[in-house]
């Protein structure tokens, strides 16, 4: 059970204000990473806001993705990734990387990343929301704290 889990929170759209990353190698969490991270322009979204609790104050002064992404290529780069709506996760790493003229598929990645969501949802779980898996599986979770998040998906997949 060797795999990294991830978790974008988002200021607008597909940018990112803050990544979480958990490696799990032989089915032990070895690595945790996280960081804020500076939007274009530093803009968000009112309704992000809300979800995440992340203001332009708090991203200021942080790293644009660029700049951050050299930890997340070290962590990712040819490993089986895991992320709760995978197709949400991997839509913000691509697009990201796309604005920064980077290559996704030098991170050499399945076209699809494992899914909490569709995993859970087989298992006949109802509603697949994060909160509710986590509940659901006695897991602690600060929901839409990107670590929190990250270390959470990690422990359902290794449950699953």
């Amino acid at each position: 059970m060797t795999f990294t889990a991830i978790d974008f929170e988002t200021a607008t759209a597909f940018h990112p204000c803050s990544v979480g990353i958990v490696t799990v190698e032989n089915g032990i969490i070895v690595d945790e990473f996280v960081s804020l991270i500076k939007p274009p322009n530093n803009l968000y979204n009112p309704f992000t806001i809300k979800v995440h609790g992340i203001y332009p104050r708090d991203t200021m002064n942080s790293k644009s993705f660029v700049q951050v992404f050299p930890e997340i290529q070290r962590r990712l780069q040819n490993r089986v990734v895991v992320a709760h709506n995978e197709s949400f996760d991997r839509n913000v790493l691509a697009k990201s990387m796309a604005l920064y003229g980077l290559n996704y598929e030098d991170l050499n990645l399945s076209p699809r990343w494992e899914c909490t969501v569709k995993i859970y949802k087989a298992k006949g779980l109802k509603p697949t929301k994060l909160s509710d898996c986590c509940s659901a599986m006695k897991i602690q979770l600060n929901h839409h704290e990107a670590l929190s998040d990250a270390r959470a998906c990690a422990k359902l997949y290794m449950l699953r």
